[in-house]
C-alpha cells in the first residue's frame, strides 16, 4: 500500500517536472563574435593558413555585404571577381583596413563594422546614413608588397649636374637605351621613407613608353636613357624631376622620389610615316572638320556609344609628330560620340569604316582651342593620320 503511493506520488514529480521542462523557452547558442578595440566584431567560419596582410601589400577579397535588416547591398560573388586593394592607401573604408588586417589568407569570416567605420552620416548609394554593415567575406588572396632593392648604405652613386642620382644594382647584358627607343619597364615607387606608393609588380603590368618623348617624368627619361637591358637599377628623383611643388594624386607636392627598375626589354621603333595623300580630295563638313580618306574601308561606320579601336598618328602643321599609337605599338581604345576624345575625333571616327585610313584637318576649335595641351601649343590646328581597326 505505501509502495503504490509512493509510485504514485514518484510518478506526480516527475509528470510535473517534465511539464515544468516544456514550458520554459530553450535558449538557442548565438555565434561568439570576438571584438576589436576600434568597435569591429567579427567570427572566422573558416580558417584559412595563409599569412596576414601587412601595410602595402595587395588583398584579394570575395565579399557579400548586408545590411542589419538581412537586405543584400553588393556581391563580388556574383560578379565573379574578387576585389582588390592595398593595405594602408585608404582605398577601401577603414572598417575594412582595420578588420581584413585581423586575418589570414584563406580565412572566411563575417565582420560587422560600425558606421562610425563605415560611412558614417553618409548616405551611399543603396546603403543608407549611419548604417552598421554586415560582411560575409573570404580573403582569397595576399600578395606580398615587393620589397626594394638590398642596398648597402654607404654604397656610391652616381649624380647627374639636374640633380638625379642613379645606381646600377644588378648590371644587365642587354643592348643600351636610346631615345626613340620603346622600352618595357617594371618598377617601383617609394617615398623617402621608403613607404610605397605604386607598382607595376603588384600589377603585373610592366609600363610601356616612348624613350625621349616626354611620356613619363623627366627623372625617368634622364634615369632610364642611363640603362641597358637587363639592368636593375635605384633612382633617386628630386621634386623638380618628378611632380615639382604642385604633386599628383597619392604625391603631395614637392616630392622627392625612389624608384626600383628593372629593364625587361628594348625595341627600335620605325618613325611612323605620314598617309600618302597625293591626289587625294580634301572634304570638308560643317562643323570645319576636314578629310582624307586614304583607304575606304568596308562595311557600315560605327554608332555613338560603341567602343572604336584605332592606330593614329598626331602631326603639328609644321610636320612633327606630337603623339602616336603607332610608335607605343598599342591601338587606342575610346567610346563613340561620349567626349572622351576631342570633338574632332568624335565627329571624324564616325564618317568611317572598318579598315579605312583617313586623314583629319582639325581646326583649334574642334580640338584644344585656346589651351596649349602638352606639346601641343594653343589655337592649334592638329593633323591625325587614323586608322579604324576595329569596333565593337
Amino acid at each position: 500500500m505505501v509502495t503504490a503511493k509512493l509510485k504514485n506520488i514518484t510518478f506526480s514529480i516527475l509528470f510535473i517536472a517534465l511539464l515544468s521542462a516544456c514550458s520554459i523557452p530553450q535558449r538557442i547558442a548565438q555565434p561568439v563574435y570576438d571584438s576589436h578595440t576600434s568597435g569591429i566584431q567579427y567570427r572566422v567560419t573558416q580558417k584559412g593558413d595563409g599569412p596576414s596582410p601587412l601595410l602595402n601589400d595587395l588583398v584579394f577579397v570575395h565579399y557579400k555585404l548586408l545590411l542589419e535588416d538581412s537586405t543584400i547591398v553588393d556581391n563580388s560573388y556574383e560578379r565573379g571577381e574578387p576585389v582588390s586593394f592595398k593595405m594602408g592607401a585608404g582605398q577601401v573604408i577603414t572598417g575594412w583596413e582595420i578588420g581584413i588586417g585581423l586575418l589570414n589568407e584563406g580565412d572566411r569570416a563575417i565582420m560587422i563594422v560600425p558606421p562610425d567605420l563605415a560611412y558614417g552620416d553618409r548616405a551611399m548609394g543603396d546603403i543608407p546614413a549611419n548604417s552598421k554593415l554586415i560582411f560575409e567575406l573570404e580573403i582569397v588572396k595576399i600578395e606580398p608588397a615587393p620589397q626594394p632593392f638590398d642596398i648597402a648604405d654607404d654604397v656610391s652613386f652616381t649624380e647627374t649636374t639636374s640633380g638625379l642620382r642613379y645606381l646600377v644594382v644588378e648590371p644587365g647584358d642587354g643592348m643600351m637605351l636610346l631615345p626613340g627607343m620603346r622600352v618595357r619597364i617594371h618598377y617601383t615607387g617609394f617615398f623617402e621613407d621608403m613607404s610605397i606608393f605604386d607598382s607595376s609588380l603588384q600589377r603585373d603590368e610592366p609600363i610601356d613608353f616612348t624613350l625621349g618623348k616626354g611620356m613619363v617624368i623627366r627623372g625617368w627619361e634622364e634615369g632610364i636613357s642611363k640603362l641597358r637591358v637587363g639592368d636593375k637599377a635605384r633612382l633617386w628623383i628630386p621634386y623638380q624631376l618628378a611632380y615639382g611643388e604642385q604633386g599628383r594624386g597619392p604625391i603631395p607636392p614637392a616630392s622627392n622620389l625612389v624608384f626600383d627598375v628593372e629593364v625587361i626589354d628594348a625595341e627600335e621603333v620605325k618613325r611612323p610615316q605620314p598617309f600618302d595623300i597625293s591626289g587625294k580630295e580634301i572634304f570638308e563638313t560643317e562643323s570645319g572638320l576636314q578629310y582624307i580618306i586614304v583607304n575606304e574601308g568596308t562595311g557600315i561606320s560605327p554608332e555613338e556609344g560603341q567602343v572604336v579601336i584605332v592606330h593614329y598618328t598626331g602631326f603639328l602643321m609644321n610636320g612633327n609628330i606630337f603623339d602616336s599609337s603607332v610608335e607605343r605599338g598599342q591601338p587606342f581604345r575610346f567610346l563613340l560620340g561620349k567626349g572622351q576624345v576631342i570633338s574632332g575625333w568624335d565627329e571624324g571616327v564616325a564618317l568611317m569604316s572598318r579598315g579605312a585610313k583617313y586623314r583629319f584637318i582639325i581646326p583649334p576649335e574642334l580640338a584644344y582651342g585656346e589651351r596649349a595641351m602638352g606639346p601641343v601649343p594653343a589655337n592649334a590646328t592638329l593633323i591625325f593620320d587614323v586608322e579604324l581597326l576595329n569596333f565593337e
